[in-house]
This record gives structure tokens, C-alpha cells and sequence, in this order.
């Protein structure tokens, strides 16, 4: 399986270097890939930060793109729900998915706006 960087990613969803976004379709559509959170919340921050990206934009395109069947992920569901979580709330990312974490384990956090997701 190829893991997938930041960088390849955001080549794909944005298209601003025809050459590096083509080669990152032709991986990213045809060949068993893996996207870590650690590398889905860096690709948020800069969809977000860089691209001036909506939350709910950001949400969709990269729910849309976890679902492919080609696309592996630590805990798929609980990045999907992050992701879900992310359009909706006034949370960062790290945070929608300690939240969507606290389903299923225990989240301890000292953070207030992460304690009222958590309850």
C-alpha cells in the first residue's frame, strides 16, 4: 500500500500544478492508497488556511475522497465522523476527532469547547 503525503493530496483536490495533479490522479484512482489522520488533518489546516476553503467544502470533498474503495484509513469510520463533525462545529480537526475517538474510548482534555462536544 503507497501512503499518501499532504502535499500529493492537496495536488489532486486543488489542480494548481497540472503535472504533479496528474500524477497524483493517475496514483490516487488506480492504486491501493493509505491516508493517515495525522496526514487528513494537515490537508484540512491547509485547505482551510491556504485555500481559504469553506469548513463544509472541505468536509465534503474529503469525505467524498475517504469513501473511494481504493483509499485505506486507520478507523475510517471515525474519520468520516470527524470530518462530519468538522462542517458543523466550531471545533479545529484534532478535536472533531478526539471527539469522534471519545465513542468509542475515553478522552480526557482540560479544553472546554472539546468537553461540551465530549458530552
Amino acid at each position: 500500500m503507497i501512503r499518501l503525503d499532504t502535499n500529493y493530496i492537496i495536488r489532486y483536490l486543488v489542480n494548481d500544478n497540472e503535472e504533479m495533479a496528474t500524477v497524483a490522479e493517475e496514483v490516487i484512482m488506480n492504486q491501493d492508497v493509505f491516508i493517515s489522520h495525522e496526514v487528513l488533518a494537515e490537508v484540512v489546516y491547509v485547505l482551510g488556511g491556504v485555500y481559504a476553503l469553506s469548513r463544509d467544502k472541505i468536509s465534503t470533498v474529503l469525505i467524498e475522497l475517504i469513501h473511494f474503495s481504493n483509499i485505506g484509513n486507520t478507523d475510517k469510520h471515525i474519520a468520516l465522523n470527524a470530518l462530519e463533525m468538522y462542517a458543523t462545529k466550531k471545533l479545529d480537526f484534532v478535536d472533531c476527532l478526539l471527539c469522534a475517538y471519545s465513542r468509542i474510548d475515553e478522552v480526557f482534555t482540560f479544553d472546554k469547547k472539546l468537553q461540551k462536544c465530549l458530552k
